[in-house]
């Protein structure tokens, strides 16, 4: 099975957690909602960095050094592949932050919840790399001397304005088309759930590719095949 793209075909990529599970990435979140004894919420809030900066940076850092012992997995490098050979008919839009899908080689894209390898200013705001771990002590911003936060979209935060723009006018652009393929992704976070509503609405085509597709999600597509997007992903695309 293969994806029909002609000449004119453009294509709108979604992936989500099970992309990057794939790699080996952990989710740091037990069964019981818990990291460590606290709710997530706790170390993924601004609330939760004010309070208690240090741990939220041991969970960041730790999370830093899970994510450089894995690698993109043949479904980031089959996205990457199209992408090279659709040019700017191709763009992706990602949940994950852990930066699989630029090292697999990606590069017309937009990271939704931000980015794990980059921090920011609580005052200055602007984001900068940053690939080092901070367990004993806490960085401080070099321009004004406050504190350092990483760059992702916590609980209570709204995503980039400029991210959800790139995502809608692009739609707008395919029209009929748009070919949207949403990836590992079980469609419990909004804005993303909805964009499959966004394509359907200006007539594209929609295929949802997931290990396990969820019951309130999956009727939304007009193909949904369930497995492994490493696995599925180099075959059809």
């Amino acid at each position: 099975m293969a994806l029909a793209l002609d000449g004119e075909t453009r294509v709108l990529v979604l992936t989500g957690a099970g992309v990057s599970a794939e790699s080996g990435v952990p989710t740091f979140r037990g069964i019981d909602g818990l990291w460590e004894g606290n709710r997530v919420e706790e170390v993924a809030s601004p609330e939760g960095f004010a309070k208690d900066p240090k741990l939220v940076w041991r969970f960041y850092s730790l999370r830093r050094e899970a994510a450089l012992k894995v690698s993109p997995n043949p479904g980031h490098v089959a996205l990457a592949k199209l992408e090279q050979r659709m040019g700017e008919r191709f763009f992706l839009a990602t949940q994950n932050v852990d930066g699989l899908h630029v090292r697999a080689g990606s590069h017309r894209l937009v990271t939704m919840h931000g980015e794990l390898f980059e921090s920011k200013c609580v005052s200055c705001q602007k984001p900068f790399a940053d690939s080092k771990t901070y367990f004993d002590t806490l960085p401080k911003c070099e321009t004004c001397g406050d504190a350092v936060r990483p760059n992702i979209v916590w609980f209570g935060e709204m995503l980039d304005p400029a991210h959800l723009q790139r995502i809608s006018s692009y739609i707008a652009a395919a029209g009929k088309k748009l070919l949207f393929l949403a990836v590992g992704t079980s469609g419990n976070v909004h804005p993303a759930a909805g964009l499959v509503d966004e394509v359907k609405a200006i007539g594209g085509t929609s295929w949802l590719i997931d290990v396990d597709p969820t019951a309130h999600y999956a009727p939304r597509f007009d193909r949904v095949i369930a497995g492994k997007s490493g696995e599925i992903l180099p075959g059809l695309i």
